[in-house]
């Protein structure tokens, strides 16, 4: 079997960067690069934007937590699931008619137009977060590689979270946006198309689902979604759900929503995005509860290769690799866009000024250059975890949504709010978050929880003591929600497009 994956791996590998090779073609500049023009269209939108969510956590980390915890840590995936929904319904379609509005390329470059902070420091901060749980996020990915290659090849583990680096780095290099959102889209397919057949497969040889029951018995795990309404319980799914709200702030979802052609597209990309959402999270907790009884003992950090195993137990030897190498398209998947957004920080919105006036050539060099740099740090940070894949991709994820998920809901719903709300709110929120994680409660309540009540608090209470008064801030938010009237009551059939004349 080694040898036939091995071929998979190679052709899988081959066809990304080739993707990535003719994307380089693509970029005229920077907001190409970046945004890929504003002209994407909803197929691509909706399945770069699940595909980059779901990095291999999906295929490791949640299949893991199910296969330990029992049908309690199935919350997480319900959380992930409404959240999904209430980002494509509540932000996707106000953040690109505001990130138009604005001129904004970038999310720090967003806060910074739309509260019409003087200062750049709301811009440079955002900057300096996305880098640092970026960073940390992508360390998760390259640890996810880690353990795939050593488990299917026997490769040692430094030189597999090294070899899934170098080929990340390849492609997001040579294309920018237009290669990660369509290898996206190949990865995509490659991703539910695994989570359809293994658990399907692995349900049917194990004896269907009426096994799944009383194995659980025989280990002890929890086999009801709510045993009882004791304060603990509550406590736990209400931890577990939150993992929603982290939808709210993260960068490389988000400009998925700023790339979209129009309105219209975007609408379309909501439907193919949940669908797609559902019968991925549906096959992850298959892989999960049904690997509790065909495998014993696995925990760890074992516990997360139970889909890795169930591949090779299941699945014919032709057909392994390409189950196999669906766990590595979650990975790249994700890693790519973190890189771009990443690189994006370092080029667009720590310096002062935007380089949308600079040479394509030298700002696509120091975009590039920074994504090396930032590739290297998460491979340091990969060979050494502390973590599991799922606890370090929840650290990274709580980071993004106790910082920015209250500042993109009140730029996008709230007229009154400041930049020095949005400020002090995200410097709170970040804090929190770091304290509780740093004390040991996180076995408690996941972080994000008390880092997004935090920051939602002191913006609230800022907002009492200071109201915006920028003349031309008001206007773009009087002037977004008449548009957005607008579109509800002409539908679906609104041609809102906006960038280079896309269509």
């Amino acid at each position: 079997m080694p040898i036939a994956t091995l071929v998979t791996f190679i052709i899988y590998f081959v066809v990304v960067l080739a993707v990535g090779w003719y994307c380089c073609r693509k970029n005229e500049n920077i907001e190409d690069y970046l945004l890929g023009g504003r002209r994407m269209g909803a197929l691509v939108t909706a399945i770069s934007a699940e595909a980059s969510d779901m990095s291999g956590w999906l295929l490791m980390g949640l299949p893991g937590a199910i296969y330990l915890g029992g049908t309690k840590s199935i919350w997480i995936a319900i959380g992930i699931f409404i959240g999904t929904i209430l980002n494509w319904v509540l932000v996707a379609g106000r953040l690109r008619l505001y990130t138009h509005k604005t001129s904004a390329i970038t999310l720090p470059r967003f806060f910074e137009e739309r509260f019409g902070d003087p200062t750049g420091l709301l811009r440079s901060l955002s900057a300096v977060v996305i880098l640092v749980f970026f960073t940390i996020y992508t360390s998760s990915g390259l640890v996810a590689a880690g353990k795939l290659f050593e488990s299917t090849f026997g490769t040692p583990y430094w030189t597999s979270v090294v070899i899934g680096g170098v080929v990340t780095i390849g492609y997001t290099l040579l294309g920018g946006y237009f290669a990660v959102c369509w290898t996206d889209v190949v990865q995509g397919m490659l991703m539910v198309f695994a989570l359809v057949v293994v658990p399907s497969v692995a349900c049917f040889q194990s004896g269907g689902l009426g096994t799944i029951g009383s194995a659980m018995a025989q280990k002890g795990l929890q086999t009801a979604l709510i045993p009882d309404w004791a304060g603990s319980t509550l406590l736990g799914i209400v931890s577990a759900m939150a993992w929603g709200l982290g939808y709210f702030g993260q960068p490389h979802i988000l400009v998925r929503f700023m790339s979209v052609k129009s309105l219209t597209k975007l609408r379309e990309s909501m439907v193919i995005a949940i669908v797609w959402v559902l019968v991925s999270l549906a096959g992850a907790v298959t892989i999960g509860l049904v690997g509790v009884g065909m495998f014993d003992n696995l925990s760890g950090g074992e516990e997360e290769k139970v889909f890795i195993y169930m591949v090779n137990r299941v699945i014919h030897p032709l057909l392994a690799g390409t189950m196999l190498a669906a766990i590595m398209a979650a990975i790249m998947s994700t890693i790519d866009s973190q890189l771009l957004v990443s690189s994006s920080a370092l080029t667009e919105d720590l310096p002062r000024k935007s380089s949308a006036g600079a040479s394509m050539k030298r700002t696509t060099f120091w975009g590039r250059a920074c994504v090396v740099v930032i590739s290297i740090i998460a491979m340091a940070l990969a060979l050494h975890p502390n973590e599991t894949i799922l606890g370090i991709v929840a650290y990274a994820w709580g980071g993004f949504g106790a910082a920015f998920g209250p500042l993109v809901l009140f730029a996008l719903f709230s007229r009154r709010t400041t930049w020095f709300a949005a400020l002090l709110g995200m410097l709170v929120g970040t804090a929190v978050l770091v304290v509780w994680k740093q004390m040991g409660l996180s076995e408690h309540m996941y972080e994000i929880v008390p880092g997004f009540v935090a920051n939602t608090l002191v913006i609230l209470a800022v907002n009492r003591i200071v109201r915006q008064e920028n003349v031309r801030v008001l206007q773009q938010f009087d002037e977004v929600a008449r548009e957005l009237r607008g579109a509800g009551r002409q539908g679906a059939a609104l041609p809102v497009s906006y960038g280079d004349g896309a269509a």
